[in-house]
Order: C-alpha cells, then structure tokens, then sequence
C-alpha cells in the first residue's frame, strides 16, 4: 500500500471512531483520536479536547442525546499536514417548550490534523453548519418557537441553537455556514495549516 493511501485511511479512521466512540460514551477511546493539544469548537463548547470530552461525559451521564451521523468525505494532504473535510448530521433530542423534539442539523466536519511522531491526530475540529430543522416527536404536538430568538442564530444551526439554549447552553452565535466570511475565513487558515502555519488559528 502506497503510503497516501494509508495516510488517507489513518485520517478516515480517525473521523469515524470520532463518531462512534463520542456516542458510545468510550471516552478512553475517544481520547485517543486527539493530540494532546488538540482544540474543539461546536455551538455549545469552545476549548480543549480535555474539556469537551469532560463536558459531553457529563451530559452523556446526564441523559443528553446526541447522535453523529457521517457521509462523503475528502482530504488534503500535505506531508505531515492534513485538511479533512466530512459530510455530518448532528441530530439531538430534547424538551423545547415542554414538547420533545428531534433536531437535525446538516453539515460538514472541518478538520486539522498533523502526523507527529508517526501517529496522526486531531488538532482543531471546526463544524460548519448548513442547515438545520426541528420536528416534535409527536407530529400531532403544538409547538410554536419565539421567532425573534430563533431569527437571532446563523440559518445554519438556529433550530439546533433554540434547543440548546433553551436546555441551558451558552451558544456561540458566529459560526461558519455553508458561505460567508465566517466559512471563507475557516477555508484561509485551512491553507495556511496546509503551508505550514504555526497554529490552526
């Protein structure tokens, strides 16, 4: 096997056992994916690998339900420097205005990694978020969301936002979509992470 192609694999593996394990709640596992360093940026988390998994153990325990879903995915390359990008719905269920509902929110994972001593991992994962909708789980539940609230977030994730923010998470309201400065401005320090950048940021 030529070694682009095991480069290619090892980063594949990588973003799917992100995925799978983050689910099952393996966060031993789910360490593994990362570099020491490594940086998590979602709508509700912004800090270091060590803290997100801290903060999604104590949701998993505490009942939060999250589930990742993973398509097309494309990469990169570039010596011991790689740009991942893969096709994703985060889909959450939870209680908003006492109905219980079902989030799907469509995007992609932007991703940093770098081989260091042989071993390829995560630096930096940075979602984009295309769109977004809510359903009651009961089709024949009423809800009715405040639309000044729910016009207040990106397009791309506000359905998903009203949810969180409405169960207690800070929001980050600036994320990148599927165009705009926030996603062109992801796409520059992608290159420079490519040409060789100090940092992702």
């Amino acid at each position: 096997m030529n070694t682009e192609l095991e480069d290619r694999l090892s980063i594949r593996a990588l973003v799917e056992n992100w995925v799978v394990w983050r689910d099952a709640g393996m966060w031993d596992r789910f360490r593994t994916v990362w570099h020491d360093d490594g940086v998590m940026v979602a709508t509700w988390k912004q800090g270091t690998a060590d803290e997100f998994i801290a903060m999604s153990r104590a949701g998993f325990e505490n009942g939060i339900n999250v589930h990742h879903f993973l398509g097309g995915n494309s990469i990169d390359l570039a010596g011991d420097r790689a740009i991942s990008m893969t096709k994703m719905t985060i889909a959450q269920r939870a209680e908003v205005h006492d109905v219980l509902v079902d989030v799907v929110c469509t995007g992609r994972f932007y991703d940093f990694f770098e081989r260091r001593d042989g071993r390829w991992g995560l630096v930096l994962r940075q979602p984009i978020y295309e769109k977004d909708r809510m359903d009651p789980v009961d089709p024949a539940a009423d809800l009715e969301l405040e639309k000044g609230v729910l016009d207040s977030y990106p397009e791309g994730y506000r359905h998903l936002a009203y949810l969180q923010s409405r169960n207690g998470m800070d929001v980050k309201r600036d994320l990148p979509g599927v165009r705009g400065p926030e996603v062109e401005a992801l796409y520059t320090r992608g290159q420079a992470w490519l040409d060789g950048a100090d940092s992702p940021f």
